[in-house]
């Protein structure tokens, strides 16, 4: 059953950024704790193969470390885009550094020499040298997908532990963070390189629309106000109305339907999947 629900979660984060609540999940040091000094390999660029500490090289001043636990594309995505801003301010004074987790040094490389076209070309990447686990004193968590670190004066200022990582949901309260320590503004989404066109094409948030309509204990009422609310965004939002489809026939062609709100917002979804269409 949990199999099904981390699925079913998993659908809409990665196709519409609904994000769901992570504060209870712990990966990696907190806010006040020692970045303690540890040994990636570094990947992909002209001193492939050296062994580099980044904490080290920062030497007290702002970091955002991005530890990857797993290979998909949601991860994928926040860490390019992520890595991508913060490693465009190196000459600013804030390091950059991406460590990917894995137990096998040598088919870490190779799985990075197929998909590293995915990351930030300007960010530093290392493959940890401590294995899937990571850094020992680090206690990082194997159950999420991305941890997260931003930290000054070689303590954590910010720590992230993503499931699943929400452009829409997650990136913004990453960026306030990084600016916590690094100064500067903190740039809207539709700002970044590599954020895909459908999450900025819209600037309704669609997630707000969709969370109340699909919880499970909605009353009739609940789900048609804000089945109303939906219908009335559509009218008027070519781009919310291509996403509304797009999610809709999401779910139903991946055969979850039943997984989602009551009979009532099935119904609906339903509706929305064949009056709009598939994109």
């Amino acid at each position: 059953m949990r199999t099904i629900m981390v699925l079913c979660c998993w659908l809409l984060i990665s196709h519409c950024g609904l994000g769901i609540a992570q504060d209870s999940v712990f990966s990696g040091p907190q806010v006040g704790e020692k970045l303690a000094p540890f040994s990636v390999r570094i990947a992909l660029s002209s001193n492939a193969g050296q062994e580099v500490d980044f904490v080290k090289q920062a030497d007290q001043k702002p970091i955002v470390l991005i530890f990857v636990h797993v290979l998909n594309r949601p991860a994928l995505l926040m860490t390019r885009i992520l890595s991508g801003y913060t490693a465009s301010r190196e000459k600013e004074g804030l390091h950059t550094g991406v460590v990917w987790l894995a137990d096998d040094i040598t088919e870490a490389e190779n799985t990075l020499k197929r998909s590293g076209h995915g990351l930030a070309k300007n960010a530093p990447l290392g493959i940890s040298v401590d294995g899937a686990e990571g850094p020992g004193s680090y206690g990082l968590n194997r159950n999420v997908e991305l941890t997260i670190l931003v930290g000054k004066n070689g303590k954590v200022t910010a720590n992230f532990a993503l499931v699943q990582p929400s452009i829409q949901a997650d990136l913004p309260k990453i960026l306030d963070a990084v600016v916590k320590v690094a100064g500067g503004r903190a740039p809207k989404i539709e700002e970044l390189e590599g954020v895909p066109a459908r999450m900025t094409a819209s600037k309704v948030d669609t997630r707000s629309f969709l969370q109340p309509f699909i919880r499970k204990d909605a009353s009739q009422d609940s789900v048609e106000k804000a089945a109303k609310a939906i219908e009335e965004q559509i009218a008027k939002d070519a781009e919310f109305r291509k996403e509304i489809g797009r999610i809709a026939n999401t779910i139903i062609d991946a055969g979850k339907l039943k997984n989602y709100g009551t009979a009532k917002a099935q119904d609906y979804l339903q509706k929305w999947a064949k009056e709009i269409g598939k994109p």
